[in-house]
């Protein structure tokens, strides 16, 4: 499927006049190899599918013949042209009524350097209160899908595992990419149980982006704040965000060029009046687009969070705000690096749950999952394991997934990797270095400037490169 015929395709809507079996959703993805028959399943399939359909609907649009007399119509948050259907009002009330039950559990007081222990509070709150809320706040022809009303399992009971694991862990006390796909997936089982509006195409998509999964966003960022929950396999600084993924693709989307129709999905260029991507190292521009993108809400919660200089501590996002070719070019760019930083990696998808719509079934259209640094270098089966008495017992290690610039050369030629491999985000300082050995950051440590830009303007006082940065001569291009 070419990437321009998935942004024009939806996911489908199931028949309810047909009979359905609904099963509890499950843990199928046990050991690293499991993560390649994910991405050969009808879930794999599916959850892409409905994240470019959502995707698609948030690029602006062109109204009329071209002239003076063309409109273009952009959806910025709180936009009064975006219509909400009768299941996004009420699921923006379900949200509501879950950050009020953030006051029924106020966190514990006093210095805490991990999660507060009252989100599980919280979440023991919600829990018991699942099927009641979606009961009251779904469509009745979701919950009566299928027509068995003696069936063991539900649309409920499905729709409710992946609602309850989109808040985060209440064992760890932690929240990330993977409990934001879980999100994702009850939207989309929503959808094919046939729970929103039939419309126009992008009509009832962007009712969904922008009226309930930025109020979940901000649900989430209550969450954060109020329980300090940590992220989950956060790749430290050089990961994308601490939490969250999904707001960058949808925010980009926002800001990049007009189109007329799904089929014209530019590959490069901006929306002419779309804030520069460098932006988001200056604090009064975020502050003002926050308001009205998802991409700059985004970044503005890492400032709500993190201290320092922008590049110091997201350099990963400060590196993609020198991207020259616009909005579009960095929507294209982050459903890549989704694709192969969350769906592809053990760690965030190992606790995603499959069950009768997103179905671990091995989808007939698939072709084989890619190789890349992501798949290759997943973890084989957990170190400890139960034996037949119920003790614990340990096994030989395994390999894990190497960082990427572990691998060593045996001489002083840079490692090199096939041209189809994914590689890791090169840090925007990277080009400046000479095959000269690095300084010494003990030596020569960059001076934090009031201006938030790093402070070097020349070879003298580089900063620290990032690990996997390829040397290059001042000539050479990204």
């Amino acid at each position: 499927m070419t990437e321009g015929a998935s942004q024009s395709s939806s996911l489908r809507v199931l028949d309810p006049s047909l009979p359905y079996t609904f099963f509890r959703p499950t843990k199928r993805i046990n050991e690293g190899q499991d993560v390649s028959s994910f991405l050969t399943s009808r879930a794999y399939s599916d959850i892409m599918t409905f994240l470019f359909q959502l995707n698609g609907s948030l690029y602006p649009r062109r109204v009329g013949k071209d002239g003076p007399l063309q409109t273009i119509h952009e959806w910025e948050l709180d936009s009064s042209e975006v219509t909400y259907s009768e299941t996004v009002v009420k699921l923006r009330k379900l949200l509501q009524r879950l950050e009020d039950t953030i006051d029924k559990a106020p966190p514990d007081t006093g210095p805490r350097r991990f999660g507060n222990v009252s989100f599980r509070k919280w979440y023991d709150l919600v829990e018991s209160q699942t099927a009641n809320l979606l009961e009251e706040f779904l469509p009745e022809e979701v919950l009566s899908f299928g027509g068995d009303s003696c069936a063991d399992i539900k649309a409920k009971d499905e729709l409710g595992t992946y609602l309850l694991g989109s808040f985060g862990s209440a064992q760890r006390l932690d929240y990330g990419s993977g409990h934001e796909l879980s999100f994702l997936a009850f939207l989309g089982c929503l959808w094919m149980l046939g729970g929103f509006s039939k419309s126009n195409p992008g009509v009832e998509e962007r009712g969904i982006v922008l009226g309930v999964f930025e109020p979940y966003l901000h649900l989430i960022r209550r969450l954060i704040k109020t329980y300090n929950l940590e992220p989950a396999g956060s790749h430290g600084v050089w990961g994308l965000d601490d939490h969250s993924f999904i707001p960058y693709i949808f925010g980009s989307a926002q800001l990049a060029p007009a189109i007329s129709s799904l089929d014209q999905i530019p590959a490069e260029g901006s929306l002419s009046n779309a804030p520069d991507p460098a932006g988001v190292a200056k604090a009064a521009i975020v502050e003002r687009e926050r308001k009205r993108n998802m991409y700059f809400g985004a970044v503005g919660f890492i400032y709500d969070v993190k201290k320092g200089p922008f590049w110091e501590h997201s350099p990963i996002l400060y590196d993609i705000s020198g991207v020259r070719a616009g909005w579009a070019k960095i929507n294209k760019g982050m459903i890549k690096m989704y694709n192969a930083e969350v769906l592809s990696k053990f760690p965030v998808v190992q606790h995603f749950p499959f069950g009768s719509l997103f179905s671990w079934e091995h989808d007939p259209k698939a072709g084989p999952p890619p190789t890349s640094v992501h798949t290759s270098n997943q973890p084989d089966k957990p170190l400890h394991r139960t034996d037949q008495r119920g003790k614990m017992s340990m096994r030989a290690p395994q390999e894990g997934t190497k960082a990427p610039w572990a691998e060593q050369s045996s001489s002083s030629t840079p490692v090199t990797r096939d041209a189809g491999e994914l590689q890791a985000t090169k840090a925007p300082w990277a080009s400046l270095r000479t095959a000269a050995t690095p300084m010494s950051p003990m030596k020569q440590t960059p001076t934090v400037s009031s201006s938030d830009t790093p402070p070097w303007t020349g070879p003298v006082n580089l900063p620290t490169r990032a690990p996997w940065a390829k040397r290059q001569s001042p000539t050479d291009g990204h």
